[in-house]
Formats: structure tokens, C-alpha cells, sequence
């Protein structure tokens, strides 16, 4: 990707926007990061779900968990489902990846659109 200054703006953009997003409502990687990279970097989505999860390798987090743990409520993180989930997450993401290699794009984009409908329409039409 040529790195001009429009890139550059949107990639701050972008990250600026997953991280807010992320902190407040706990979304940011690729609920946010992925249709954006399609949309205004021109990327493929197997190119741009490769990038959203290497954005999320460092502790790109640490600040916002954080202040969720020390928040004067008493911390608001139960550490050991955190720990449990984070294991099985390397673990599914892997394997995940490893399957939507398999997977031509266009068929990729439709699975990626049609879960975010359907988390979309469960949020808001639930209590």
C-alpha cells in the first residue's frame, strides 16, 4: 500500500475510530477496522481481516482494560473467564484463519456481512 498523505490520514482515522469505539463499547477490531479497510484503503477483505488482527497483536488494549479494572465499581473484569476465552481465542483464531484462507473472497465478504447483520438486527431489537 503507498503510504500518501490521504492514507495516512485515513489510517489515523480508522485508528482513532476503533480505538474510541473499542474503550466504549468494547468493538473496534473487526466490526470496525475490516469494512473500513475494504471501503476507503482498497483492500481485499482477506488483506484487510490479515491487518485488523495484526493491529490487535500488541496490547493495543492494555489502557482501556485497565481502567475497566480499576474503575471504582470494583473492577469489572473477571480474570479467569479473561484468561479461559483469551487461550480459546488463540486457539479459534488460528483455526479460523486457517479456514477463510480456503475461502475465495467473495464468499469471505457475504459471511463477514451477513454476521454483522445479524448481530446488528440481535442489538437492536433486544432488551
Amino acid at each position: 500500500m503507498k503510504m500518501t498523505l490521504s492514507t495516512i490520514i485515513t489510517l489515523i482515522i480508522i485508528g482513532l475510530l476503533a480505538g474510541v469505539l473499542s474503550g466504549l463499547v468494547g468493538v473496534g477490531g473487526g466490526i470496525i477496522m475490516v469494512p473500513l479497510f475494504v471501503l476507503f484503503l482498497g483492500l481485499t477483505q482477506h488483506n484487510a481481516q490479515g491487518l485488523s488482527l495484526a493491529v490487535m497483536l500488541p496490547p493495543v488494549t492494555f489502557l482501556a482494560v485497565y481502567n475497566y479494572h480499576t474503575s471504582g465499581t470494583g473492577g469489572n473484569i473477571d480474570w479467569r473467564v479473561a484468561l479461559t476465552v483469551s487461550l480459546l481465542f488463540i486457539i479459534g483464531g488460528f483455526l479460523g484463519s486457517k479456514l477463510a484462507l480456503q475461502i475465495d473472497q467473495r464468499t469471505l465478504k457475504k459471511i463477514f456481512g451477513f454476521f454483522m447483520l445479524i448481530v446488528a438486527i440481535k442489538l437492536i431489537f433486544t432488551k
